[in-house]
């Protein structure tokens, strides 16, 4: 290791996780080899000696085993340039009233618990709560290798359908939100921020309570002059860190504004027509009067809405990646 490795203290962080995940796919392949290794051997002594109670145990101990590598394969078409990197996730509560910032903390939960399972780390940066229920908005960072490669294909407009818990009467009601999805970049592209060209302000931290909350000043609003874009942070944190994060957070935006400009000149110089993302949802959720979830990019579907919205997002995000690649639809 390098005398200076760790100077750079985020960025040698970042090394150190890379370093990790790198060690826990070669520990799981290697697992799996040794898994199967093991039971090409019964395999062997079954030729053998048959027996068909054994046969059965050495087939079904192949099915979790086959799970995994059709799991581990889809890291394989994970290949976009940023597609290693962690994930900026924002989700902003659209039409639909509390409906709607009820439903936005829905996905916040959601997010996380998918996080969760794959044991990625997650923290929030900034955290908007809602007048009578749920948030206005919300922006967590997602940090792990392919967070950004899986998440991208949760960025559009979510749409649910539910009697409404907030109505008196108990009506149908729909609501949408919003879920942005960028890569963090900070560390891989060369975004200069001129420190004129920035408005900092500082105000108290509202939130949910506990963590949400601070007793100074220490939130941080920045804005960028020259683009508009304003970012926000008010974790618990001091206001030195405070401004390190919305510093990120607008170098993230900045990069994803001139990928945008980029592919809007591709496009025009192709002579391709760019249909707006606003307002067509890519995911419906549908609580009554059936259960259902369903992807309108890739038509997969499910009927278990409660495992999907306590995590369980592989099979859409597995689905759209195919669709990517070309490849068929896969099954629960």
């Amino acid at each position: 290791m390098a005398s200076d490795f760790w100077s750079d203290n985020r960025k040698a962080q970042a090394l150190m996780q890379q370093l990790n995940s790198l060690r826990e796919e070669v520990t799981t392949w290697e697992g799996i080899a040794a898994q199967l290794t093991d039971l090409q051997g019964l395999a062997q002594l079954l030729e053998e000696e048959p027996d068909e109670e054994m046969q059965a145990e050495v087939a079904q101990s192949l099915q979790p085993i086959e799970a995994q590598i059709e799991k581990l394969q889809f890291a394989l078409m994970l290949s976009g340039e940023h597609d290693e990197r962690d994930a900026i996730v924002s989700i902003h509560a659209g039409s639909g009233g509390v409906d709607a910032q009820d439903w936005a903390e829905m996905l916040l939960r959601m997010y996380l618990r998918w996080a969760e399972q794959h044991r990625f780390k997650t923290e929030i940066f900034d955290y908007s709560e809602g007048e009578e229920a749920g948030i206005k908005s919300v922006t967590v960072e997602i940090t792990g290798r392919y967070a950004y490669g899986y998440l991208r294909s949760e960025a559009g407009t979510h749409r649910l359908i539910r009697l409404s818990p907030f109505d008196a009467a108990h009506r149908r009601q729909t609501s949408f939100a919003k879920v942005e999805v960028i890569p963090d970049v900070e560390s891989s592209i060369d975004i200069v921020i001129r420190p004129e060209d920035i408005e900092v302000d500082t105000y108290r931290a509202t939130g949910a309570g506990g963590q949400h909350v601070n007793k100074t000043d220490s939130a941080v609003r920045m804005r960028h002059i020259p683009s508009g874009i304003v970012v926000t942070c008010q974790n618990e944190r001091s206001q030195i860190q405070n401004r390190e994060v919305a510093l990120k957070l607008l170098k993230a935006r900045l990069y994803e504004q001139e990928i945008k400009k980029q592919e809007a000149e591709t496009a025009r110089l192709k002579g391709e027509h760019i249909s707006p993302d606003f307002g067509a949802q890519i995911r419906t959720v549908t609580v009554h009067p059936y259960s259902i979830v369903k992807d309108h990019r890739t038509n997969h579907e499910t009927g278990n809405t409660d495992g999907y919205l306590s995590g369980d997002v592989d099979p859409f995000i597995y689905a759209y990646l195919q669709e990517q690649a070309g490849g068929v639809e896969i099954s629960e």
